[in-house]
């Protein structure tokens, strides 16, 4: 699979821009819209209405606020349509994500359009610099060519996590 990654500036200039095209055609069950429901720190699709089944929906879940706990920072996933304005669109999700946005971070996946956008708050960018979102790009689309949607989100986050850190270790040092 080849991929092609654009950095965009970012029209708040709050926000760093990381694209990411996915040059794969996606499963037929990966397109749909689904309506979302907030689970604690993360926010996942409604079971049968989207490309997940449930047990997919539990380790998405999971693995959220598994990142939320390590972080403290807020991860929401978005799965759909993004529009033409791809960025644009993902910045507004997180801007309408709830709670602190700054302390937040967004995953939006368009598997119909083939990109991958991550949007950090202004907080969030300080642990998480551009740099980290792109190698949790890199990881995601190794594993959307190879057909895993579930699996590609649960190693992003891993990563976001990892490069994150847990503030408490970070201020130690």
């Amino acid at each position: 699979m080849s991929t092609s990654a654009a950095q965009r500036p970012s029209s708040s200039g709050d926000l760093p821009a990381m694209t990411q095209q996915l040059n794969r055609k996606p499963a037929p069950d990966q397109y749909g819209p689904s309506a979302t429901k907030e689970t604690g720190n993360s926010s996942v699709m409604e079971p049968g209405s989207g490309p997940f089944s449930y047990r997919d929906l539990a380790r998405l879940d999971e693995a959220l606020t598994m990142s939320a706990r390590e972080t403290g920072l807020r991860f929401t996933l978005y799965v759909g349509e993004l529009g033409t304005d791809t960025r644009a669109t993902a910045e507004e999700l997180h801007s309408r994500s709830g709670g602190d946005t700054s302390n937040s971070v967004l995953v939006a996946l368009s598997p119909g359009q083939r990109v991958l956008e991550i949007v950090t708050g202004t907080a969030a960018a300080r642990r998480l610099p551009d740099r980290a979102c792109a190698l949790a790009v890199l990881s995601m689309t190794s594993r959307l060519g190879a057909g895993d949607l579930v699996g590609a989100i649960i190693n992003g986050l891993r990563q976001l996590s990892d490069a994150a850190g847990h503030p408490a270790r970070r201020n130690a040092h």
